[in-house]
C-alpha cells in the first residue's frame, strides 16, 4: 500500500500522535483505539520519554500491541497499580490523556453523563462523570472525535459539564484552575486546539480533500481560524509500517464508518 492510499483512520492516528509530541515524562493514556495507537506511535518515533502502561497494572517500554495477545508478551518494566497510578500520574499532573466524550462546547467543557431532559430525568443516560472531573483539573487532556457533528459539538453548553473546560462564566472566584490544560482534538475532518480568544476551540488543519466550510457545517458553534489552514499530513511509511506492527487485527479498520480512505473523495461531514 502506498501512502497515498492510506486509510483515515491511520491519519488520525498519526495526528493523535502529535499531541503528545515533546511532553517528556508523563503518562500517556490514548482511549480508543486511534488514541492509543496514535500515544504508542508517539512513544515509538519521536517522544521515546512518554510513560505508558499495559492497561492493567504495569509499565511497559515496549507499546503493547491492539487486540489479544499473551500475558506474557507485555514486558513489564515497572509496577503501577491503579491507586499508585492516581499518585505517581494523575494527581501530579504527569499524565496527557486522550477521550473521547459525547459532547464538546466551545471552550472545550464536555459531557460524558446524559443526554437532554434533567439529571433527575435524564431522556439518555449514559456512563457517568467517571474520573472526568478530576482528571480535567490535575493534568493535560486531549480529545479524538471519530465523527465531527452539532450533535458532539454543541451550540450553547453541553447538556452537564462533566469535566472543566475554559469558560470563563463558569470559573468560580478563588477556585484554581492553572491545572487545567487543554490541548488538541482530533476529529474525521479537522484537527483543533483551544487558541482562540478567551481558549475557544480553533481550527488548526484540514484533513485533505476536506473544506472549512464543511467543518463549520458539522459544528454548533462559531470556529475561529487564523489565517490559511494548512492540510493534515499524510502517514509516512515508516509511521503505516508501525501502526501495523501495533495493529496486526486491524482494529483501526473498525473505527469511520466504512473506513474511508485518507484523501476525501466526497463530502465527509
Amino acid at each position: 500500500m502506498s501512502v497515498s492510499d492510506c486509510s483515515l483512520a491511520e491519519l488520525l492516528i498519526v495526528a493523535c500522535s502529535e499531541a503528545w509530541r515533546g511532553n517528556g515524562e508523563v503518562v500517556a493514556t490514548g482511549i480508543g483505539p486511534v488514541p492509543r495507537l496514535g500515544a504508542s506511535l508517539a512513544k515509538l518515533t519521536h517522544t521515546p520519554q512518554l510513560m505508558m502502561t499495559d492497561g492493567e497494572a504495569y509499565l511497559v517500554e515496549e507499546p503493547v500491541p491492539v487486540g489479544p495477545r499473551g500475558y506474557d508478551d507485555r514486558k513489564a518494566a515497572g509496577y503501577l497499580p491503579f491507586s499508585r497510578f492516581f499518585d505517581s500520574a494523575v494527581w501530579t499532573g504527569r499524565r496527557h490523556a486522550m477521550v473521547s466524550p459525547t459532547q464538546i462546547d466551545r471552550f472545550g467543557q464536555t459531557n460524558l453523563s446524559y443526554l437532554g431532559g434533567s439529571y433527575q430525568q435524564p431522556k439518555t443516560q449514559m456512563l457517568g462523570a467517571r474520573g472526568f472531573p478530576g482528571n480535567s483539573i490535575y493534568h493535560i487532556n486531549s480529545m479524538f472525535v471519530p465523527f465531527h457533528s452539532k450533535r458532539l459539538f454543541v451550540e450553547g453548553e453541553v447538556d452537564m459539564v462533566s469535566s472543566v473546560g475554559y469558560n470563563p462564566a463558569r470559573r468560580i472566584p478563588g477556585g484554581n484552575y492553572s491545572g487545567v490544560d487543554l490541548r488538541v482534538i482530533v476529529t474525521n475532518l479537522c484537527v483543533m486546539d483551544f487558541g482562540g480568544k478567551d481558549n475557544a476551540i480553533r481550527v488548526i488543519s484540514l484533513h485533505p480533500g476536506v473544506t472549512i466550510e464543511q467543518v463549520r457545517e458539522a459544528t454548533g458553534f462559531e470556529l475561529q481560524v487564523d489565517g490559511d489552514l494548512p492540510t493534515t499530513p499524510l502517514p509516512t511509511e515508516e509511521q503505516l509500517a508501525i501502526i501495523a506492527k501495533l495493529d496486526p487485527h486491524n482494529h483501526r479498520a473498525t473505527v469511520i464508518k466504512g473506513n474511508p480512505p485518507a484523501i476525501a473523495k466526497e463530502s465527509v461531514a
